[in-house]
């Protein structure tokens, strides 16, 4: 069988640009079909890059998305740890994706997030303040794009945001694709435990929020287990904070190297041009870009390659969106674009069901920071800014000035 490549290690292929693909999806995608690549443990699987063909794997019955299954592809040996711990509606294959999924839709529906937004605003004017009370320079990733949507998050699910310190450093270790097996387990373990605790407060003091709907509504009755609350509310506490936060300093970043599309977004009030605007910016930086393996399960063709019943699928949403068949300049950032529907949050059955969220939090966060802060800047070169890559890509730190 011919190997084209080992599969690209992030964050190493993303830090010379971190707005671009690695350069061997972007190869792979201009020269069309799937690849086959050499896994972290031997194993061989493929990767798909073309927009059409990512559709293709997503959403294809005959594909799974079951972490728990041994033939599942990883990325590491973390990532074979992490999978079964974080074995959530994400990582499920009807009907327990619908079952699961089904239980916490409206949670995220567009009419709930709308309903959510002025409290959004506030808690980002209330993030703000606290920065610029501090002082320039500061950490925006400390000071803002971690707490802005983990305090959302928080709010929703009922979960003390003092409990914060707990939860982020346990959510770096279990995605962090460095981490140990050991430690990826013990973070899943200690965290689970946490959350059982929670669940067992909301019975007996139930508040107006995610987890406590749950218990009364479905563990009650039933319909949900302990463990199963326990891998939901930990899907969509992680899930909540972490692709936001990396797509808020990311989008900072390019805004401030953009001084004329930067002036656009601060200097307009007009709510389906910042919408296009996001949109723009989750299609071209593309922060999540991993994690999405999948498993054959019956042959199938895509892209013109068979692909064998038991073969593992990655996909690459960072590519498909950089797809210049389906984008034109798919490479510039143009704020003002209208096109096809970006792959930012997956496509099919398990795109990522709080979309609605992520755009309110990004629509409200981007213009907030540029408009309250019409001076902002970055504090050192774009060249000492570090990246990695948990789960979703972003800045580690992100000192600016104003």
């Amino acid at each position: 069988m011919n190997i084209h490549a080992d599969l690209p290690n992030y964050p190493a292929t993303r830090t010379g640009c971190p707005y671009d693909p690695p350069a061997a999806y972007v190869a792979w995608n201009k020269a069309g079909g799937l690849r086959r690549v050499r896994l972290w443990n031997g194993r061989e699987a493929w990767v798909a890059t073309r927009y059409e063909d990512v559709r293709a794997v997503l959403s294809d019955p005959r594909i799974s998305s079951d972490g728990a299954r041994e033939d599942m592809p990883t990325v590491s040996p973390a990532s074979q740890v992490m999978t079964p711990l974080r074995a959530s509606f994400n990582r499920m294959d009807d009907p327990d994706h619908t079952r699961l999924r089904s239980m916490v839709a409206r949670d995220f529906s567009a009419r709930r997030t709308a309903e959510l937004r002025p409290r959004i605003q506030e808690l980002a004017d209330d993030l703000i303040d606290t920065m610029m009370l501090h002082g320039s320079p500061a950490d925006l990733v400390a000071e803002f794009a971690l707490p802005f949507p983990s305090l959302v998050i928080s709010l929703m699910l009922g979960i003390p945001y003092e409990e914060h310190d707990f939860f982020q450093k346990h959510s770096i270790s279990l995605l962090d694709t460095h981490s140990s097996a050991e430690e990826v387990e013990r973070a899943g373990t200690e965290m689970r435990e946490f959350l059982r605790e929670l669940t067992a407060v909301k019975e007996r003091r139930p508040g107006d929020d995610i987890i406590s709907r749950l218990v009364t509504e479905q563990l009650a009755v039933g319909s949900i287990t302990r463990d199963e609350l326990a891998d939901l509310a930990l899907l969509l506490l992680i899930s909540g904070h972490e692709a936001t936060t990396n797509m808020i300093g990311l989008g900072v970043l390019a805004l401030l190297g953009d001084p004329g599309q930067r002036a656009r977004v601060r200097d307009t009030d007009d709510p389906a041009f910042l919408a296009g605007a996001v949109e723009e910016l989750l299609r071209y930086l593309s922060a999540a870009d991993a994690g999405f393996a999948r498993v054959v399960t019956e042959d199938i063709e895509i892209g013109g390659q068979l692909l064998r019943a038991g073969d593992g699928v990655f996909v690459s949403l960072s590519a498909a969106n950089r797809d210049g068949s389906v984008f034109d300049s798919a490479d510039t950032l143009d704020i003002g674009r209208t096109a096809p529907r970006h792959l930012a949050f997956g496509y099919g059955s398990h795109q990522c069901l709080g979309q609605s969220l992520v755009r309110a939090d990004l629509q409200t966060a981007l213009p907030t920071l540029l408009q309250r802060l019409p001076e902002l800047r970055l504090a050192v070169p774009v060249e000492q800014i570090s990246f990695a890559h948990m789960g979703t890509f972003g800045p580690v730190e992100l000192p600016v000035a104003w």
